[in-house]
């Protein structure tokens, strides 16, 4: 095998150019033969196959900086830096990360995860190879998806003012461009960007400057009928009038094209756009037919692209509520961050699709919108991942909780994620939630609690969010189902000596701790807190008089959780519990792996906590 050639950085150089295409069919060959075994995004990287070994053959890395814009797409840039090895361990615990990582590889020159940031942090290595005099080409890769965002933009907008080169490649696996208008813009493209092009421009407008009176109107008069032909002709135009040349479309899977691109992109002066044309589970067809079902999948089964079948999750509970909803109250409306599917209102969008908004990866602009529709009249639904809606921090504080504006915000993927890593853990919305006037937060203990929740705060006057993990909803304790009354904890069990006040996800780990403690001989308290904020003040109070120990648990960053809030209550009221154990997430970024082995080390599972009280008891 070709593949089997590929050792180190580099290696691919070796390869001759007639043997990349049977190299890239090798690619896609290991890539659907591993993540089908450990899981992972398979569509996105099967779409890149061809672009990253073309880029790897272009330039000389790690000299050259590619900065990967997500870098969910960066297993093909893995395979050719010499970690094809390490992917039995892709996204496990202690194991390959499933986006790039600093520590894993000097060719990893940007720690990635979110979207939108890579040309930000390129045209930043550009400046500070300018700053030192040196001569490495920066190449910034961004998706169409991610150009919505709007920190692409303003990169974009401040990317136009750099003079030396630096080159931005848009990988566009979904805009549609007809052959015609493609073909014709490639040949400009080339025409535009050979180095004979650029010398003559250089030459031509230099020497018109030079003739007193009448060189200025020339060349205004030149370049007011070039950019009229380039508008009829060029689809890049939005780059060109900012000032970055554009080239392109190329079809992302045509090497001997690509690079021949990127010999022409590395001497333009300035920043250039080489817009690539991929196409998204190129390979796979199953993943080609739905790209989205294979964006980010579980193991599957590659004959029938099947995935092991597991209980419903919060993501389904919520995707079922929000149908019923939005059948019973035509004044509720759903939006989203280009999740469509991820947060659970395909269904809703499906059934209403004039109440459903989704505005792309805009976190920003999804909460100010939630805001007018409000104001509106309507009953706004925002379905955001917890990392990802802390991107919507502002807004959320100015044009939501100042004006006190009924918006929910349905927060998906709280807690400890399991193998997406830290760029994923929603561990800090308690954090940056509780500490804003006028916000109300919720966590519900299981699925029946969650739909109520969902209810209670569609009918909220104010500014609401409701906090749920990743995976299976906890399914136990049915028969406790007592309903929402604002800013009131439940009491699951009453008992001496030890409570536990648990919030969210961690009830199921209270109740296990239960278990053990009455194996003690122990019948301890626990409360479900329902609420973060505002606490339910009387319960803390009551625990605190009646139990030697009590516990917070929570699947959150203990500084700003909800252990530092009941703390504070308690100094501000003078309440001294004999001893007080504060469980949750220590003040570090947690690494990929499962959640139970997070909970693990973080020594939030059951065993840990029991241990915890224990060593108090003694």
């Amino acid at each position: 095998m070709i593949l089997d050639q590929i050792k180190e950085t580099n290696d691919i150089k070796k390869i001759p150019q007639e043997q990349l295409p049977e190299l890239a069919n090798e690619i896609r060959e290991f890539l659907i033969e591993s993540i089908s075994k450990t899981g992972g995004h398979l569509a996105s990287n099967l779409g890149v196959v061809e672009l990253t070994m073309a880029m790897h053959y272009a330039f000389d890395l790690p000299k050259d900086k590619i900065v990967w814009d997500v870098g969910h797409q960066a297993y093909t840039h893995k395979i050719l830096t010499g970690r094809k090895e390490q992917f039995d361990s892709l996204r496990q615990y202690k194991g390959l990360s499933g986006f790039p990582k600093r520590e894993e590889s000097p060719c990893d020159v940007y720690d990635t995860g979110h979207s939108s940031t890579s040309i930000s942090a390129g045209l930043g290595y550009a400046h500070a190879r300018d700053l030192r005099g040196g001569s490495e080409h920066v190449i910034a890769v961004i998706g169409d998806g991610s150009l919505t965002g709007g920190i692409a933009l303003e990169a974009l907008n401040n990317a136009s003012a750099i003079k030396t080169n630096f080159i931005i490649v848009l990988n566009d696996n979904n805009m549609s461009i007809s052959k015609n208008v493609g073909g014709l813009s490639t040949q400009l493209g080339k025409l535009r960007t050979t180095n004979f092009y650029t010398n003559l421009k250089k030459k031509t407008l230099n020497s018109l400057s030079k003739i007193p009176g009448v060189g200025q109107p020339i060349i205004k008069g030149i370049r007011k009928t070039k950019n009229s032909i380039k508008q009829l002709f060029i689809p890049g135009m939005f780059f060109e009038e900012m000032g970055i040349t554009y080239m392109g479309p190329v079809d992302g899977h045509d090497i001997p094209h690509l690079l021949s691109v990127f010999q022409s992109a590395k001497h333009v002066e300035g920043p250039v756009v080489v817009h690539v044309l991929t196409t998204k589970g190129k390979g796979y067809s199953l993943a080609e037919r739905h790209p989205s079902r294979f964006h980010g999948t579980a193991p599957f089964e590659i004959e029938t692209g099947i995935t092991g079948g597991s209980a419903p999750g919060y993501t389904d509970i919520f995707s079922t509520v929000m149908r019923k909803m939005g059948e019973r109250d035509p004044k509720v409306v759903a939006i989203t961050a280009a999740m469509e599917t991820g947060v659970g209102l395909k269904r809703f969008h499906n059934m209403f699709p004039d109440r459903f908004f989704d505005v792309g990866i805009a976190e920003q602009h999804a909460v100010s919108l939630a805001g007018g529709l409000a104001l509106g009249g309507m009953k706004p639904v925002v379905a955001i991942y917890s990392s990802f809606l802390q991107r919507g921090y502002d807004e959320i504080i100015q044009d939501i909780c100042l004006q006190n504006i009924p918006v929910v915000f349905a927060i998906d993927r709280a807690g400890l994620v399991g193998s997406d890593g830290p760029t994923h853990h929603g561990v800090f919305d308690l954090a940056y939630l509780t500490s804003v006037p006028n916000m109300t937060v919720l966590a519900p203990k299981n699925i029946w609690e969650f739909s109520d929740m969902i209810k209670f705060a569609i009918n909220f006057n104010g500014p609401i969010a409701i906090r749920y993990p990743r995976g299976a909803a906890y399914d136990k304790l049915k028969e406790i189902r007592n309903p929402i009354e604002y800013g009131k904890a439940e009491y699951i069990q009453k008992g001496q000596k030890v409570a536990l006040l648990c919030l969210g996800a961690m009830v199921k780990e209270g109740m296990a701790v239960l278990d053990r403690l009455k194996q003690s001989g122990i019948e301890a308290t626990l409360v479900n807190m329902r609420f973060a904020k505002p606490l339910d003040e009387a319960v803390c109070k009551e625990v605190a008089e009646n139990h030697d120990i009590v516990v917070t648990m929570e699947d959150h960053a203990l500084i700003g959780g909800l252990g530092d809030l009941v703390a504070s209550f308690y100094v501000e009221n003078n309440l001294a519990p004999k001893h007080f154990v504060r469980i949750g997430i220590p003040d570090q970024f947690i690494e990929q792996g499962s959640v139970p082995q997070l909970y693990k080390e973080c020594k939030m599972d059951a065993d840990s906590v029991y241990d915890a009280i224990m060593e108090k008891i003694n």
